[in-house]
């Protein structure tokens, strides 16, 4: 298994100091019930439900449980002194700002995520927690993705984030990590679900934009500090992703990629499904084709995914992107690129713009069939 990398603080602005939450607030019997091996999300939940609360769970005794889950789960329960683990909680959540836990009892907790049959009773946060209330749209795919599908990612991700939606995905290699960057890099904002403990990063490969995603957007987990990047960890994370959106896109995917487990788990909470075509030759493009063929919204465009969700779901357009360019510096753009290929700095020279004001205005012209982005940072017209 690849290594991993521990994660450091990182500093956030959102309000949701560390601290906030005494040692006493701690959901102490829910952090035990979370600790204890094999007691997975349906167990849980299914005690929680048969005797009301986590207190509840605790003091029903060896044979009050037995019955509603195995006799060693029972004895478990009971026995397992699991305080050093709550003190770790503590510990990490004194570390820094944003560090927060959630439970399926709290006010805030996303409704959309609760409706799942084996919600998550306990999520550890580290950042914007205030995030887990805007809509969102998972975007997922690949971690072989290509360049091209990097590249598409990072541009729809902009797209949604320019019309409000924040964007959950896997924080994986590939797509996942290019629609997070994509995401950020548009201000709006992004939640990486990861398969691994809330103080751990895998890849390590995406140590950075971790730190950026706990100081700009959230990270979250359902599983118990420490815990490796296990197989299993990654469906139980997928689940996850599907839960809190409306909807999937699927940009790049083999026929075996986690990404269509997270597309069935969509299906299967009654989220809408999107799906990028691609090379008839290419291996992860044969995944999207499959979930095409099943009934997934074949997307080219922002506009194919944003008529599929309900208006009344939908968020108003981020100020950024709502503030309207003038047509006539639409039309320049595409004039000052006539027919060569230019990069930004070359074409920010010919405009007078920003770069950030031309990546905003390409973006919308890439979608709209009108500029094709070129390796190397480079854009082209299409005539």
């Amino acid at each position: 298994m690849p290594s991993t990398t521990i994660i450091s603080t990182a500093a956030c602005s959102d309000g949701f100091r560390a601290g906030s939450r005494s040692a006493a607030a701690l959901p102490a019997a829910l952090l035990h019930l979370a600790h204890i091996p094999g007691l997975g999300a349906v167990r849980l939940n299914r005690l929680l439900h048969a005797f009301g609360s986590a207190e509840a769970v605790l003091q029903a005794g060896t044979a009050g449980l037995t019955g509603i889950v195995p006799a060693r789960l029972a004895e478990a329960i009971v026995q397992t002194d699991t305080r050093r683990e709550q003190a770790a909680v503590e510990a990490w959540l004194a570390r820094g700002e944003g560090r927060d836990l959630l439970t399926l009892a709290d006010a805030d907790y996303p409704p959309a995520l609760a409706e799942l049959t084996d919600p998550p009773p306990l999520l550890y946060l580290h950042g914007r927690r205030e995030l887990l209330q805007q809509p969102m749209l998972a975007v997922v795919g690949s971690r072989q993705a290509t360049p091209q599908g990097k590249r598409d990612a990072t541009r729809f991700a902009r797209a949604l984030a320019g019309s409000g939606l924040t964007v959950v995905s896997g924080l994986a290699a590939g797509i996942d990590a290019a629609a997070h960057e994509g995401a950020l890099a548009a201000g709006g904002g992004t939640v990486g679900v990861i398969g691994t403990g809330i103080d751990r990063i895998y890849p390590a490969a995406n140590r950075d934009l971790a730190h950026r995603m706990a100081a700009e957007g959230l990270l979250v987990s359902e599983l118990p500090l420490g815990s490796p990047p296990l197989a299993a960890h990654f469906p139980r994370r997928n689940r996850v992703i599907a839960g809190l959106s409306l909807g999937c896109l699927v940009v790049e995917a083999d026929l075996e990629s986690g990404s269509l487990i997270t597309a069935q788990l969509a299906l299967e909470a009654g989220r809408e499904v999107f799906a990028m075509p691609g090379s008839i030759h290419s291996p992860v493009a044969k995944g999207c084709h499959a979930l095409i063929r099943e009934g997934a919204k074949l997307t080219e465009c922002l506009e194919d995914i944003l008529s599929e969700l309900p208006p009344v779901l939908l968020p108003p357009p981020a100020t950024a992107r709502a503030q309207a360019v003038p047509q006539v510096i639409e039309d320049a753009v595409l004039a000052a690129l006539g027919t060569e290929i230019l990069t930004l700095d070359s074409l920010a020279g010919r405009t007078g713009l920003t770069v950030d004001t031309l990546l905003g205005m390409l973006l919308a012209h890439e979608l709209a069939g009108q500029v094709v982005g070129l390796p190397g940072g480079r854009y082209q017209r299409m005539l």
